[in-house]
């Protein structure tokens, strides 16, 4: 299947499809025992974990750098994608939904809005920092 997707991106997006399941439904899982805003957060992380092991392994080239360096940048990235990820997701559910009466799984809806907001951003920075030979983090 790998061999067929010959872009980096279309691996990277299959690659974060996954991830964002992983952290779709493992938010779902945490807010039955923490806040919304909490499980988003936590759900984010071990969604963040998935994505790096995938992506260092399925789509982008070997850095000769030490996994844990890649993990630094990965991390970095993934603040502001996290950032990106918790505003929208918190702003529809608790403000913009309530506002327009929605209420159909509105937590869940804006939580799959959020996930798909910084899939560019993260590409670039993974591409060019994350998984770059010329990134170093001293």
């Amino acid at each position: 299947m790998w061999s067929r997707l010959n872009t980096q991106f279309a691996r990277f997006l299959i690659v974060g499809a996954l991830a964002a399941l992983v952290n779709f439904l493992s938010r779902i899982e945490l807010s039955r025992f923490m806040s919304f805003r909490w499980a988003v957060v936590i759900a984010y992380l071990i969604g963040m974990l998935t994505a790096y092991l995938l992506s260092r392994f399925l789509v982008f080239a070997k850095t000769n750098r030490h996994p844990l360096a890649e993990l630094a940048w990965f991390t970095l990235v993934n603040v502001v994608a996290v950032i990106q990820v918790w505003l929208i997701s918190v702003g529809l559910a608790e403000y913009i939904f309530p506002a327009l009466h929605y209420n159909y799984y509105s937590q869940e809806v804006a939580h799959i809005i959020g996930l798909g907001i910084p899939v560019i951003t993260s590409y670039f920075g993974h591409k060019y920092f994350t998984f770059s030979k010329i990134a170093k983090i001293n």
